[in-house]
């Protein structure tokens, strides 16, 4: 009895850990194959999200908030949990180029029936390798495992960009990527 005791307490302590955001890199995995945290990572200091007004209502799966992006405080779409949402470069349309590593560090937004709270943009699924993977504008969506809510570290990494409400309707050739000084170092 002593001994569950003590492991019931292990356990609740590391979910309490992991909830409040401490621990990611004690609950992760020992293996060298294991995404970089923020700390081990050299580069630019995360931009921050601030709320748009009042908290969104509801579990939409795509809501609108502020947030400073390279300096510049823009209108972001953000998932559910209030990560920030980004749009891969080398998409189409059609395709979702992010599977297998770095489907790992910028997962996917899934889900068979998203909504959206403030976005005014054109939601779809498309059914791929990834799942029921969610489009704004014809452009598939993705969040960070470096993010947290009200923290935006991705802009630029790997040709990947934070998406916005304004985003404008996807081609089927990828667009040129724009210009960004920040960079995480994770070389995909």
């Amino acid at each position: 009895m002593q001994r569950s005791k003590r492991i019931l307490l292990g356990v609740g302590v590391g979910v309490a850990a992991l909830g409040s955001g401490i621990g990611f890199a004690a609950a992760s995995s020992s293996s060298s194959t294991a995404a970089p945290t923020k700390a081990a990572q050299a580069g630019p200091a995360p931009a921050a999200l601030t709320p748009a007004g009042p908290a969104p209502a509801g579990p939409a799966t795509i809501n609108v908030t502020s947030a400073s992006v390279g300096g510049k405080t823009e209108q972001v779409l953000v998932d559910a949990h209030g990560l920030p949402l980004y749009i891969y470069g080398a998409d189409t349309t059609a395709t979702s180029k992010v599977s297998g590593g770095l489907a790992a560090l910028w997962p996917p937004l899934v889900s068979s029936s998203p909504t959206e709270s403030g976005a005014t943009g054109k939601l779809t699924v498309l059914t791929d390798a990834n799942g029921h993977q969610v489009q704004y504008n014809g452009h598939f969506l993705y969040t960070f495992v470096d993010d947290t809510p009200g923290q935006v570290t991705g802009e630029g990494v790997q040709n990947f960009f934070v998406a916005t409400p304004s985003l404008g309707s996807a081609t089927t050739t990828p667009p040129p990527a724009p210009a960004s000084s920040q960079g995480g170092g994770y070389g995909y």
